[in-house]
């Protein structure tokens, strides 16, 4: 589904669902490929993290976390998840690896997994949500913004990504 698609694109069929195992390859290539759309570091971006083949098993290991992926068609199209920010209080989750290819962009689908990923944070008592990004991703930003995130001036926990300078939190109490 190429981006000339981007009209054609139907959500009849599509799902959102945790990651199963098979999805490991196909979620790490739409990751891969859009970093590099991006123009994105290898060092110190989601490029680089050693889970990012292993999605299903890193996501399962951890307490509080999950990541679900998007699927059109058969096809895995996006994702997105979350976990415990490193370094941070229990009440701190960061939200993590949220992609989308880009003939499935502005269509809802990644303000639909960002909510689905709020609200089963919430669910585990975390209260604020982290995030980091690169100061290129403008869309990934404005819908951020629009879901209640706000920029603030510091990184927080260690994520290892010190090549992402773009930093947003959300505090749920604040969401409606």
């Amino acid at each position: 589904m190429d981006a000339s698609n981007r009209h054609e694109v139907s959500l009849a069929t599509l799902k959102l669902r945790e990651i199963r195992h098979t999805d490991n390859a196909k979620i790490a290539e739409v990751i891969r490929s859009v970093l590099i759309e991006m123009d994105a570091p290898r060092v110190g971006s989601a490029y680089a993290d050693p889970s990012l083949d292993t999605m299903t098993e890193h996501y399962a290991q951890q307490a509080r976390a999950s990541y679900f992926v998007a699927e059109l068609e058969g096809e895995v199209i996006a994702g997105c998840g979350f976990g415990p920010l490193p370094g941070e209080g229990d009440h701190l989750c960061e939200l993590q690896k949220m992609y989308l290819r880009p003939a499935c962009r502005g269509l809802g689908i990644g303000q639909k997994l960002v909510r689905l990923c709020v609200e089963r944070a919430r669910s585990f008592g975390y209260t604020q949500c982290y995030l980091e990004t690169l100061p290129n991703m403008l869309a990934a930003q404005a819908l951020y913004q629009k879901m209640g995130f706000r920029y603030i001036d510091q990184a927080l926990g260690n994520t290892g990504h010190n090549a992402c300078p773009v930093w947003m939190l959300l505090e749920f109490d604040e969401l409606s």
